[in-house]
């Protein structure tokens, strides 16, 4: 299967950095999180990235450095179901019109 060229987009990183962290409210040292993981089905179609590989700009959250780090170092499914968060909805709430 061949992958999709990522899409990226710098200003809407810059965008999402200007948000707090959406687990903890920090909006001191926000980062842009790319979702790794993949969700297939109608109203959210994002594949699973390989290491080596980001998601799509599209894909990004805003989370704290540690927040970040800390999704970095687990399950990324069992991370955000920890925190009562579906990252893909989220996603999607935050892109606004281009």
């Amino acid at each position: 299967m061949q992958r999709d060229p990522r899409q990226r987009d710098e200003r809407y990183l810059a965008y999402i950095r200007t948000l707090p962290c959406c687990i903890c409210g920090d909006n001191t040292s926000t980062e842009a999180a790319h979702l790794r993981v993949g969700l297939i089905s109608a109203s959210t179609p994002k594949r699973a990235t390989g290491m080596g590989e980001k998601s799509s700009d599209k894909w990004a959250l805003p989370l704290c450095s540690r927040h970040h780090r800390e999704q970095h170092r687990m399950n990324e499914l069992e991370f955000w179901a920890s925190y009562g968060i579906n990252p893909f909805e989220l996603a999607i709430s935050l892109r606004r019109p281009a």
